[in-house]
């Protein structure tokens, strides 16, 4: 048999959840084989036992086995000890800034695995985001601003209001390719407020064009918006509605308005990420990922509380970055983000 094939090689074509009690004969361990009499006759068939092993691993029936986790990868705490964890978003270089909100920094996780503060005080900043220039975009929550902040650490107020209201306290933004930014506008009371009541008529989404010139409210129909982001070719974005436990997608026309809203998952979230499948990642209770069509595919336990947001990031943006009450997590995966994180 110098060129045939192992008999012994071959997986036995047979589902196991038909097989019936009186088709199954005698069986035995031999070696590195396993011998079983199966059938009316009785015939005896050899496999090899870790051929066999190894055709169950790969099945369905392999519970446990994430379809986006890389092999053998696990969950690690990369740094704990904050008050509560937020918004993480990877520069240019796949080195991931967050930030621990109540304490009013903002942190930075290098690629070499150090940990420094990147800014503080920092407006009590929540979501981030970075543009092509490599101004990192804050949600400076404690005066309810979107900040726009350079790499040495300056920070410019670019929007303080809508239509001379204080906003609610923006809460998370994405920027499209063009340079276009959305941004969530929930409402949180905070308890290091130092602001009368509410301004706004609800919790909305606006839009900044890339002139910075004017500020538009392009959703007003939802509870209230949270997380946030959007295709690299940016021409989908994805809101999640918190309070009403859905997440929806909307097209992006060219001038920044949003249309064709339809229901995307019945599931809310506090942050969002996509990868380059387009798979979409949800937060809260660990991170679960929907497909483009809207399918969960996957879930990520997180031991913690709650879990806020996640960003790819790394060298190769092959790894998952997840912020989560005072625990700051990552976990290699077999996808790798794109676009504007």
């Amino acid at each position: 048999m110098s060129n045939a094939e192992d008999p012994r090689d071959t997986i036995p074509r047979t589902r196991f959840g038909r097989a019936r009690r009186d088709n199954l004969g005698g069986w035995e361990f031999r070696g590195r084989d396993l011998r079983a009499s199966v059938g009316a006759r009785r015939r005896v068939a050899t496999y090899r036992i870790a051929c066999l092993v190894a055709w169950i691993l790969s099945g369905p029936w392999a519970f446990g086995q994430s379809k986006l986790v890389a092999p053998g990868a696990a969950l690690q705490r990369l740094a704990d000890g904050f008050q509560f964890t937020e918004g993480p978003a990877a520069d240019a270089e796949g080195n991931v800034f967050f930030t621990d909100q109540p304490n009013d920094r903002i942190l930075r996780w290098d690629v070499e695995g150090k940990l420094t503060t990147f800014l503080h005080p920092c407006g009590r900043s929540n979501g981030l985001c970075f543009d092509r220039e490599g101004n990192l975009w804050a949600c400076a929550d404690e005066n309810n601003e979107l900040w726009r902040i350079d790499k040495s650490g300056k920070a410019t107020v670019v929007v303080k209001d809508y239509q001379g209201k204080r906003l609610n306290g923006p809460n998370d933004v994405w920027l499209r390719p063009d340079g276009g930014l959305y941004f969530t506008d929930p409402f949180y009371k905070r308890p290091y407020w130092k602001r009368g009541p509410k301004e706004q008529d609800g919790e909305h989404v606006y839009y900044l064009g890339p002139d910075r010139r004017s500020v538009r409210r392009v959703a007003e129909d939802l509870q209230q918006p949270n997380g946030i982001i959007g295709t690299p070719d940016g021409r989908t974005l994805y809101v999640t509605d918190i309070a009403a436990r859905k997440t929806y997608a909307y097209a992006i026309l060219p001038d920044g308005a949003l249309a064709e809203k339809r229901l995307f998952c019945s599931m809310g979230s506090d942050g969002m990420t996509i990868d380059e499948e387009g798979n979409v990642y949800l937060t809260g209770k660990g991170v679960t990922v929907f497909s483009p069509s809207g399918e969960k595919i996957d879930h990520i336990d997180v031991p913690e509380p709650w879990t806020a947001n996640v960003c790819f990031g790394g060298k190769d943006r092959h790894t998952l970055f997840i912020t989560a009450s005072k625990g700051f997590y990552g976990i290699r995966m077999r996808v790798g983000g794109v676009g504007s994180q």
